[in-house]
């Protein structure tokens, strides 16, 4: 996920973060059995577990439907 948003600049749409790791890790999402159809929900717990942990900026703080690293 941080790997996807620093490829985009340090902030992308959802959409552009899941076609991202699409691109990128296609072939080990369908190896993984389930994950294979759970990856885009999982996508947005390591978000909300990213904002937490002072990764990514809190909803508050992004633009809408903008997800941004914070600057460090």
């Amino acid at each position: 996920m941080v790997e996807a948003l620093q490829a985009n600049g340090g902030s992308a749409v959802l959409i552009d973060v899941c076609k991202y790791v699409w691109e990128h890790y296609e072939k080990e999402l369908k190896a993984s059995g389930n994950l294979f159809y759970t990856w885009q929900y999982d996508i947005r717990w390591a978000a909300t577990r990213l904002r937490k942990a002072g990764v990514m900026k809190s909803a508050d703080e992004e633009e809408s439907g903008i997800w941004e690293l914070v600057k460090a």
